[in-house]
């Protein structure tokens, strides 16, 4: 494992591998996440083709290391490597695409209307510790850098189970909720414990409604 700061090999751990094990675990040249979504798209019958959205982005095979079913090879901030063997055994997996659907981005717009809420209630659910960013991608609004901003994205499939996990909320009486009118969420206790990370920046508004 990488063990300095986090993102590189120590003199004493390099020393210690054994370089014949390590070239046969890793037979072939490693690839990227965009060549690994290439592959999983073609796995699943549903190609990447050049000059429309994929199938299967990068960001999904970002999604699958986060979840410890492809592991980084690289001691990289930024940039992953991956075994291409174990990206076809994963794309074999059973129910992949449906992992994959639930791990779709989200912004907080596309979060709210997933719901058929508004903004402020799904903010609401936010400092209720209810539901959290998956990761942050950074969008830039104009050609300036200084309008650079970092947007939290939520998995698809975490913002369908809301309802499901908290049945004490009046749904469809929160669907109903009038612009303008205090949402019932506001009445709520928040979780203990609640970490910053998780609470509400409630100038948040400007965020897009897409996140690529």
């Amino acid at each position: 494992m990488l063990d300095v700061r986090g993102f590189a090999w120590s003199r004493s751990a390099l020393e210690a591998m054994d370089a014949a094990t390590v070239r046969a675990a890793m037979p072939r040249e490693a690839i990227s996440p965009y060549g690994a979504a290439n592959r999983i798209a073609a796995a699943l019958g549903t190609p990447n083709k050049p000059g429309r959205p994929p199938a299967v982005s990068s960001y999904a095979v970002e999604r699958l290391i986060a979840l410890g079913l492809l592991v980084d090879l690289s001691a990289h901030r930024r940039y992953s490597a991956l075994n291409p063997d174990q990206v076809d055994q994963v794309a074999a997996l059973e129910g992949l695409a449906e992992l994959l659907d639930r791990e779709a981005p989200l912004g907080p717009e596309q979060a709210a209307a997933r719901l058929g809420v508004r903004r402020v209630d799904f903010e609401w659910m936010r400092r209720l510790g209810w539901i959290a960013p998956v990761s942050f991608g950074r969008v830039q609004f104009g050609a300036s850098k200084a309008g650079a901003a970092e947007v939290p994205r939520f998995a698809a499939g975490h913002i369908d189970d809301l309802p499901g996990a908290h049945p004490e909320v009046d749904w469809a009486q929160l669907r109903a909720v009038g612009k303008g009118r205090r949402s019932p969420l506001a009445e709520l206790q928040a979780q203990p414990g609640l970490s910053s990370a998780t609470g509400i920046l409630m100038n948040d508004a400007s965020s897009p409604s897409a996140i690529a």
